[in-house]
């Protein structure tokens, strides 16, 4: 299993939200190539980043710091937030990400993950954001009702390769992941499944290890000092 740290921009900023909520923005640290130089030192393969405001009104404002942070530290960066068409996965895979995350536009326009995942194949992975057990779209503010299983597996029998699952009531806020729903999504599909919100301890590092997850991104647990991300790397092997 990876450990992949996350960064999220807003206004060009490191910004940490709870669930998803982002009147709870707040300043993290100082310089987004700073924070991915720090990932890298403790051992990170992939900085997980996510352009909030392109995720909320499709703006591509942080694309520069996403673009610096990689010519800058060298870190190989998977980015969501705001990818809605073909010349948005262009643009991003532009700036030298190593994967796309499709988020909202997945659920709005499955046709187009299809068409992604023909052309670029690996380099596309769809963020399942679920609240109660239904998709969010638009940033988490609003409820597509689909049943976060059965468009997981909708997008596996698409090809799709990585589904990055985040469970909005338990992202930023520091009490371990939704170990019940990642169990019954790793038994529903066969590709790789990322956990995201919530993991927090080295014991949700070894939990997710037990279910068969294929990695997991730290975000808050990281930047509050709660959890050791040199030590979970380590641990995630």
């Amino acid at each position: 299993m990876r450990i992949l740290p996350a960064i999220d921009l807003k206004d060009g900023q490191c910004v940490r939200l709870q669930k998803g909520d982002y009147a709870t923005a707040h300043k993290v640290a100082e310089d987004p190539c700073e924070t991915a130089r720090g990932f890298l030192k403790a051992g990170a393969e992939l900085v997980h980043m996510v352009d909030l405001d392109a995720a909320k009104d499709g703006s591509h404002a942080n694309y520069g710091v996403v673009e610096r942070v990689i010519r800058e530290t060298g870190a190989r960066v998977e980015l969501g937030g705001g990818v809605r068409s073909m010349e948005d996965v262009e643009a991003v895979l532009a700036l030298g990400v190593s994967r796309v995350v499709i988020g909202s536009a997945a659920v709005k326009n499955p046709g187009f993950v299809r068409k992604a995942v023909r052309k670029y194949g690996e380099k596309i992975a769809v963020g399942i954001d679920a609240k109660s057990g239904t998709v969010r779209t638009e940033g988490w503010l609003n409820d597509s009702g689909a049943d976060f299983l059965a468009f997981a597996r909708l997008m596996e029998s698409y090809g799709v390769r990585t589904i990055i699952f985040t469970d909005i009531d338990k992202d930023g806020m520091l009490a371990g992941p939704n170990f019940e729903q990642l169990a019954a999504l790793r038994s529903a599909v066969s590709c790789g499944i990322v956990a995201s919100g919530g993991v927090s301890t080295l014991d949700d590092v070894k939990r997710l290890k037990a279910l068969r997850i294929d990695e997991a991104i730290a975000g808050k647990a990281v930047y509050t000092g709660a959890l050791d991300l040199a030590a979970a790397i380590r641990e995630a092997r």
